[in-house]
């Protein structure tokens, strides 16, 4: 067997990437207190309209995107962990470019309603790989928001608990069982427990607030 044959064979056989490649990342971002969430209208998406970043809550984490990667956490100041861009949820690349306070130049002449164009920046075999996002409205109506985990509240500046501890705060006070492979995945990796989700345990609604006001879906 010629060796470009036998590599190629190796390349098949070889694990898909994992969806996070780095943990315990520093970001930049350093919050004294729990963020205002507000929903992004029409997404079940939360953003920070008063942090000076790319700010987001989705699925039972929050993301910020620093205009280069995206990262997760399930805390909101962090440790943050880096994101693989094929396994960053659809709902999130299709928030409108207006919701991100810290657009790096390459969103520029972009339309403020209408989503980045990711395929643009990561390229075709992103874009081959990741057709959900431009077909994310195919199946109708899309999920209901995630209830925020607001017990985090008492846990701020010097109260906020060390990686160790989070996981076991996280579990005990925050019961919400995540749609999204990559959020699963972070949850199990980090020792978060979750419920068990049960499909169509409640119908979808399509979030659109009226005003985009924050609603109160916090989970206490």
């Amino acid at each position: 067997m010629r060796p470009a044959l036998v590599v190629a064979g190796l390349l098949l056989l070889a694990p898909a990437a994992p969806a996070y490649s780095a943990v315990g990342v520093s970001i930049g971002i350093n919050l004294g207190a729990y963020p205002r969430l507000v929903p992004v209208p029409g997404y079940p998406v939360y953003y920070a309209p008063g942090i000076d970043s790319n700010y987001f809550f989705y699925d039972g984490l929050y993301w910020d995107f620093d205009g280069t990667q995206w990262y997760s956490s399930a805390w909101y100041n962090g440790p943050w962990t880096v994101v693989d861009p094929y396994a960053v949820p659809v709902y999130l690349l299709r928030v409108p470019v207006r919701y991100y306070h810290r657009p790096p130049v390459w969103f520029r002449g972009w339309a403020g309603g209408g989503a980045p164009h990711w395929h643009e920046h990561w390229g075709a075999s992103w874009a081959e790989r990741r057709g959900d996002w431009v077909n994310w409205n195919a199946h109708g109506r899309v999920p209901q928001r995630a209830p925020l985990p607001a017990y985090q509240r008492n846990y701020a500046g010097a109260h906020y608990p060390r990686a160790e501890e989070q996981a076991r705060f996280h579990s005990e006070n925050y019961h919400y069982a995540p749609r999204e492979q990559v959020v699963q995945q972070h949850y199990a990796e980090h020792g978060y427990q979750h419920v068990q989700r049960e499909e169509h345990r409640a119908p979808a609604h399509d979030n659109r607030g009226r005003d985009g006001r924050e609603e109160h879906h916090d989970h206490r």
